[in-house]
C-alpha cells in the first residue's frame, strides 16, 4: 500500500495548473488543422507528435510517481474531466470538418489526403478511445453519451460493452480476449483482438438478454444503439466529403 505521505491533498488535485499538463492532449486538434492547410511534409507531424512528444516529455520531466488522496471528490477533479468533455465535440468537428475540408482542397494531393487521415486516425485512436475509456466509466448520462460518440467515430462501439462486461470480469485470464498471451507478439495479438472482442462483447450483450428472458434482437440491446450511430458517422462522412470522404 502507497503511504499518506505519498498522497495529493484533493485541495492540490482541483488546482488547475495540476491538470495543465493533461491539457497539452488538446493541442493536437490545431495541429490536425494547420498540417491540413500545409500539407506537404507537415502531415507526418499529427502522428509523430502523437506517439512520441509526451514520451519525451515524461522522458525529460519526469514521472509523477505519487498518488491520489482516496477521499478526492469529482467536483476537485474539474479541471482533469473538463479535458474530456471538451475533447468530444472538437473531435467530432475535426474529423468531418477535415473530411469536408481536405476533399475539396486542390493543394493535397491523393497521398496527402491519405497520411492526413492515417494521421486524424492516431489522434482519435490514442486520444479518442482513451478518453471514452474514462467517459464509460461514469455515471453522468451526458459522459457515457460522450463515450459512445467517440467509440462510434472509429466504428468500435462494441468496445463499451466487452470492457464493462468482459474485461472487468474475466481480465489476465483466456476468457479475456484482450489479455495478451503467454509470448503473444503485436502482430498476432492485434488482429485477434479486433475479431474475438467483438464477439464476446455480443455473446455478453445476448446473455444478459437472455436472463431477462429477451432475445438478442430486443432493442434494448445496445448494440442496436452501436450500430445506429455507426451508420450515422458513416452517412454524415458521405454527404461531407462524397465516397472519397466515406
Amino acid at each position: 500500500m502507497t503511504s499518506s505521505k505519498n498522497h495529493i491533498a484533493a485541495s492540490e488535485m482541483s488546482r488547475l495548473s495540476r491538470a495543465l499538463p493533461f491539457w497539452l492532449s488538446l493541442g493536437l486538434i490545431p495541429l490536425a488543422w494547420l498540417c491540413a492547410f500545409i500539407g506537404g511534409w507537415s502531415i507526418a507531424l499529427l502522428p509523430l507528435v502523437t506517439w512520441f512528444l509526451f514520451s519525451i516529455l515524461d522522458a525529460a520531466v519526469g514521472l509523477n510517481l505519487d498518488n491520489n488522496d482516496p477521499q478526492t471528490s469529482e467536483d476537485d477533479l474539474f479541471w482533469y474531466r473538463l479535458i474530456t468533455l471538451i475533447w468530444v465535440p472538437l473531435q467530432i468537428i475535426t474529423v468531418f470538418g477535415l473530411i469536408f475540408y481536405a476533399t475539396r482542397a486542390p493543394h493535397l494531393g491523393g497521398w496527402e489526403k491519405v497520411f492526413l487521415f492515417f494521421g486524424v486516425g492516431v489522434i482519435t485512436g490514442t486520444v479518442g478511445i482513451n478518453y471514452s475509456h474514462e467517459l464509460m466509466h461514469q455515471r453522468n448520462r451526458l459522459e457515457r453519451l460522450w463515450a459512445d460518440l467517440l467509440l462510434a467515430m472509429v466504428l468500435y462501439s462494441h468496445f463499451r460493452s466487452e470492457h464493462l462486461l468482459v474485461h472487468h470480469r474475466y481480465v489476465a485470464t483466456p476468457r479475456d480476449p484482450v489479455t495478451a498471451l503467454y509470448n503473444e507478439g503485436f502482430h498476432r495479438f492485434y488482429p485477434r483482438v479486433l475479431r474475438q472482442s467483438f464477439k464476446s462483447a455480443f455473446r455478453a450483450e445476448a446473455a444478459m438478454l437472455a436472463r431477462k428472458d429477451k432475445p438478442w434482437t430486443d432493442l434494448s440491446n445496445p448494440f442496436f444503439k452501436y450500430w445506429a450511430l455507426q451508420a450515422g458517422f458513416l452517412l454524415a462522412a458521405l454527404i461531407l466529403g462524397g465516397w472519397a470522404g466515406l
